[in-house]
């Protein structure tokens, strides 16, 4: 029997060739990527069983990349594997796009556990914040938002906000200069931003960016 396919996205490249190496032997691990475009393209082009991710990634969030990957590819199983402890952001994940949401602290054990549940098509969370998660759950179990940032929005706002110039974003993604402007303004009026210092925080409150090692 075929081993299944997994790609593995982390932009911490010493995690990403551990988790290689444990998985190997039981799983065909089809590449390693290290930003959130590079899982794009490659998870469309190998069409994996399982992806594996990071969510603080460069160029574009895990939480992104997961939620336009599932409308590509609605059979692959979105496995997160995170230093970030958030219940909202477990929520997010698993609400949308994710079948599986572990720590970066938890045994490898429990990751080749975790993908023997999610591939007979169960979820899994791990232990330590299951509960946490449950709680939220049953404290906001639709959070709603008055305005919220389109998928291109949240994508220039990530670039601008990991310092890249705007020029630089546009070349990201293939698009002209006054386009990226177009959003960076329209991001401000919408939400009332000032200065680029107000845009980086926002995009920090938005977790598009990390201001510590919690999210990635």
């Amino acid at each position: 029997m075929d081993r299944p396919g997994v790609l593995i996205a982390d932009d911490h490249i010493l995690i990403a060739e551990a988790l290689r190496a444990l998985l190997e032997p039981d799983y065909k691990v089809l590449d390693l990527v290290h930003d959130g475009k590079k899982l794009l393209s490659r998870a469309v082009e190998l069409k994996p069983e399982i992806v594996i991710l990071d969510l603080g990634m460069p160029l574009l969030n895990g939480i992104d990349a997961g939620q336009q990957l599932k409308k590509m590819l609605p059979r692959t199983k979105f496995v997160v594997v995170t230093m970030n402890e958030d219940p909202d952001v477990a929520s997010v994940a698993l609400h949308n796009w994710a079948s599986g949401y572990l720590l970066k602290k938890s045994a490898g054990t429990e990751l080749k556990r975790a993908l023997g549940t999610i591939l007979r098509g169960k979820t899994y969370v791990t232990p330590s914040i299951a509960q946490p998660l449950m709680d939220e759950f049953i404290r906001n179990p639709k959070p709603t938002k008055d305005k919220e940032l389109t998928p291109r929005q949240r994508e220039v706002l990530q670039l601008l906000a990991e310092g890249r110039s705007m020029k630089e974003a546009a070349a990201i993604l293939d698009v002209a200069v006054r386009t990226i402007a177009f959003h960076k303004y329209k991001i401000m009026e919408e939400f009332g931003l000032k200065s680029n210092a107000e845009l980086v925080r926002f995009a920090l409150h938005e977790r598009l960016v990390a201001e510590d090692p919690r999210f990635s």
